[in-house]
């Protein structure tokens, strides 16, 4: 129940920040052409929904992110066991991902459009390769944390290899493994809305910058609020996939809880 009444005080606060833009631009507290009416934002974003631009725009975007971030996650779990489970790989690809890391995605993007042009093939591989770090470091972290005492009963028991693996290391993995695939969701939005916004003809980032370059400016407002309510789902989707898939752990914390 105060979890509940927690998550409605969040609502309450963002009900009252629309109020003060709504009221802002009402009483003119600021210039009504760069910030339009909240109403009139609600008003458009309606309109834009029943015609159907939105769910287009909002499409487009939603399947190179889902696309790109499917390939990230994959890849990134598959490098990150090998890592974490062999030293030779680790000693092999630690260097090279230690490199590459740093360097904000964004910086890729002319090097990707060289080389895969303007099409989706270079906006997908763009999200799928900033979705690869999070996840590749998080589930080398989960791997390197599995218990030794834990890995020994199992060899002890029979399990060997792959079998080993999959049966204690990925289980144990699995909470640190969610945690890097929840940051790289964010990335993976982020990443979307650049990529569209440097080289799309769709898409919501093409969308929003469109508008922006059209004095559009109530659609551009539009565009940027369906993001943020597109962020927001997608976390809470995440959240209870993860809920549900990692319950035995989450049950297991509370009985070590005092």
């Amino acid at each position: 129940m105060a979890r509940f009444s927690g998550r409605w005080l969040g609502f309450a606060l963002i009900a009252a920040l629309l109020a003060l833009w709504e009221i802002a631009s009402v009483l003119k507290w600021v210039d009504t052409f760069t910030v339009p009416r909240m109403s009139s934002v609600a008003t458009t974003i309606w309109d834009l929904l029943r015609s159907g631009v939105l769910p287009r725009e909002a499409g487009a975007s939603l399947w190179r992110m889902f696309a790109g971030y499917a390939i990230g996650v994959v890849s990134g779990i598959a490098v990150g066991m090998l890592m974490g489970s062999f030293r030779p790989v680790y000693y092999l690809l630690e260097p090279l991902t230690e490199i590459l890391r740093p360097i904000p995605s964004p910086a890729y993007v002319p090097l990707a459009i060289l080389f895969l042009g303007i099409d989706d093939e270079m906006k997908v591989f763009m999200i799928a390769f900033a979705s690869f770090f999070p996840v590749l470091l998080n589930t080398y972290s989960g791997v390197r944390s599995v218990d030794p005492v834990q890995l020994g009963t199992a060899s002890t028991f029979g399990a060997r290899g792959m079998k080993l693996l999959w049966q204690v290391v990925l289980p144990s993995a699995a909470p640190y493994i969610f945690t890097g695939m929840r940051i790289s969701l964010a990335v993976a939005l982020i990443v979307m809305v650049i990529s569209e916004m440097v080289a799309a003809s769709n898409g919501i980032g093409y969308f929003i910058l469109a508008a922006e370059r059209g004095f559009k400016v109530r659609e551009m407002y539009a565009g940027i609020v369906t993001l943020g309510a597109l962020g927001y789902g997608m976390n809470r989707l995440f959240l209870a996939i993860e809920a549900r898939m990692l319950a035995w752990h989450h049950g297991f914390t509370q009985q070590q809880k005092p």
